[in-house]
């Protein structure tokens, strides 16, 4: 299959899931996380879900670092630019729904991403060699490149992997996917 084929199945794949199942799907996610080797870092990069595209809630593992007293840094996209910035996610932090339907916040104090140490990562589909397919605008391909080489990289998913995925020269693989019942783990880049 190819990319497009891909993210056609996966949508519609998503697309049967109900609310609750995607609430139980991502609580067990969070509970998984927990079991992750990352928390020495302090600063750690979460997408916001897009509720209509039926992603996996962050809410959960958001709560988490929170808990544990992290600096969490949430995007804000440029379609323009094809980049993203990083905010600092804090109490007074506004989040409004984009043009594109992704939850962004407002405004804040931006972190570059030389700081970032953890960054978990929306797919669509996965392989078990750790690659990933997103969206296609390539946003945390680039995004992935202008980490410190040792960041960790986190993707979360409903579904099981592919067996092997059609990679590009600047797709980043992952070091971990993350489902309801399984950690992978991939060797590093």
């Amino acid at each position: 299959m190819n990319k497009q084929e891909l993210r056609k199945k996966y949508k519609a794949s998503r697309a049967e899931l109900s609310e609750e199942i995607i609430e139980e799907m991502s609580l067990a996610i969070a509970n998984q996380v927990l079991r992750l080797p990352i928390w020495d870092a302090t600063y750690y990069h979460m997408f916001l879900p897009i509720q209509n595209k039926k992603e996996v809630n962050t809410e959960y593992v958001l709560h988490i670092l929170q808990g544990k007293d992290k600096s969490v840094l949430v995007p804000r996209a440029d379609f323009d630019r094809m980049k993203m910035t990083h905010i600092l996610l804090q109490e007074n932090t506004t989040i409004k729904i984009s043009e594109y339907g992704i939850p962004e916040p407002l405004d804040g104090i931006e972190v570059s991403s030389s700081q970032i140490q953890v960054v978990f990562v929306p797919l669509l589909a996965y392989d078990k060699s750790g690659n990933r397919v997103g969206y296609g605008k390539g946003f945390y391909d680039r995004f992935l490149l202008e980490c410190p080489e040792n960041v960790i990289t986190v993707g979360l998913s409903f579904f099981e992997p592919e067996d092997s995925l059609p990679a590009e020269e600047l797709d980043v693989p992952l070091d971990y996917i993350v489902t309801p019942e399984i950690i992978h783990s991939f060797t590093k880049r």
